[in-house]
């Protein structure tokens, strides 16, 4: 499978006079449309400064990358805006995928409407960042959203969109860093000073080893040491991307993966917030992490998924507990359906709200589905019949599984510690870390089945 997905947006962005002042309208890319509609959103913003300070920052991350060659690096993305529910949220990988960042702009951030909702890949250009930048703190600025998307009061201007390839793995990387987000609990919180004082203790330069952040009495610091109830970062460096932001944020909030596989530092300037999210490692890309796998084992109806994705659409938000009123399906299944649909990339998560959102992607599902190599080629084992359960007690499995070359792989699945186990490399070099293998991905399709 290719690595891009190749495509035109049926019109530039472009920054033209209109009323007195000038629009820039940014030109939107979908691949499906549930609806022909004028705009997803039209309204004033009412912290354009912040809101402008924060998508350059957005912009940054886009434009970054922590394990890639500078002719990689050329290759600059843009960012995803998703208009509903009342809110804006534009999100943005690094080029290597191993930060995630997210700018939401919430009720009280704007004045405006939302006709219809849904979710575009708009164009960030050097025209776009520079009017951007130009915005003043007593200024009014009117944001669009849509076929004439983002609109902002500047000079004579004019800003024409680059046509550039859209990665596969942002949107693997989507279907990743909300479940890691889902699962993440908040550990520390800090004022503005606190998190100016932070900062000042970051390495001057990138670091190879794991770092921690930890607080001595009321003075948070990053520290090579490891201490009790700290929180482990790998690729300190990549957080000098919230360093621009940190002078108007009113509070930082650390959040971190159980397994400390993901942290999310995220800055908040009263309505609209800023998140960034680091993986384990500098050079592991959350598209590349497998934390989607488990959850499409089960098999759900595909009617199921279409069904709640059209509620989800019509309603421009994502409540499992109505749906499963309106179309009379058990919670449990209900459950097994969000976590479809989260794998799939179709919800992202709100970490204050603690809650899935609604994400149109501009990209047709059987697509998304087929971005799961090692899923694909699990389901391969289970239809050749390579899979073999020599003992299957309810809580503990004992399968083989047919390698290459011959060699015979054990798997081990103990559900009452939890602990899953293969004789492959693949489980060896990172011990689960970066999702199960193949072949324990096929026993446990191949168990669900036959229990």
């Amino acid at each position: 499978m290719t690595d891009t997905l190749s495509y035109h947006y049926a019109a530039p962005s472009v920054l033209r006079q209109a009323g007195g002042g000038d629009e820039l309208f940014l030109a939107k890319y979908s691949e499906i449309e549930k609806k022909e509609a004028p705009c997803f959103f039209w309204g004033k913003l009412t912290q354009p400064y912040i809101t402008a300070r924060c998508l350059i920052a957005l912009s940054n991350v886009v434009q970054s990358g922590f394990n890639l060659t500078p002719a990689q690096l050329s290759l600059l993305k843009d960012p995803i805006v998703t208009a509903g529910n009342n809110r804006l949220r534009f999100e943005g990988f690094s080029n290597c995928a191993g930060v995630y960042a997210r700018v939401d702009v919430l009720p009280d951030g704007h004045d405006g409407e939302f006709p219809e909702n849904g979710t575009t890949n708009v164009d960030f250009n050097p025209g776009m960042i520079s009017a951007l930048g130009g915005i003043g703190r007593r200024e009014n600025v009117v944001m669009s959203v849509g076929p004439k998307e983002v609109g902002l009061y500047r000079g004579g201007e004019k800003v024409v969109e680059r046509k550039v390839p859209l990665p596969v793995k942002w949107i693997k990387g989507l279907t990743t860093v909300q479940i890691y987000q889902s699962l993440a609990e908040k550990r520390f919180s800090f004022n503005r000073i606190q998190a100016l004082q932070l900062f000042r203790t970051l390495p001057k330069s990138s670091v190879k080893c794991d770092y921690y952040l930890v607080v001595r009495g009321q003075s948070p610091a990053f520290s090579p040491v490891k201490s009790v109830n700290a929180v482990c970062i790998g690729g300190l460096h990549r957080l000098r991307l919230l360093e621009p932001l940190l002078p108007f944020a009113d509070e930082l909030r650390v959040f971190a993966h159980p397994g400390m596989q993901s942290t999310i530092w995220q800055l908040y300037f009263g309505p609209v917030r800023f998140s960034l999210s680091l993986s384990r490692e500098c050079w592991r890309g959350f598209s590349g992490e497998g934390a989607a796998l488990e959850s499409l084992l089960e098999d759900v109806p595909e009617r199921w998924v279409d069904a709640m994705d059209k509620y989800c659409y019509a309603n421009q938000q994502f409540n499992p507990t109505l749906f499963a009123i309106e179309e009379q399906i058990d919670l449990e299944k209900v459950d097994s359906l969000s976590a479809r649909l989260a794998a799939m990339g179709l919800l992202g998560f709100d970490l204050d709200e603690n809650r899935f959102f609604y994400r149109r992607l501009p990209f047709k599902t059987e697509r998304i589905l087929g971005l799961n190599p090692r899923m694909m080629a699990a389901e391969k084992l289970v239809e050749e019949g390579k899979v073999e359960i020599i003992s299957n007690d309810g809580d503990r499995t004992e399968a083989r599984v047919a390698g290459s070359g011959g060699v015979r792989h054990t798997v081990i699945l103990d559900r009452k510690s939890g602990k899953e186990r293969c004789t492959c490399t693949w489980f060896s070099g990172n011990q689960g870390e970066r999702g199960a293998c193949k072949h324990i991905l096929a026993v446990k399709k191949l168990s669900k089945w036959k229990n």
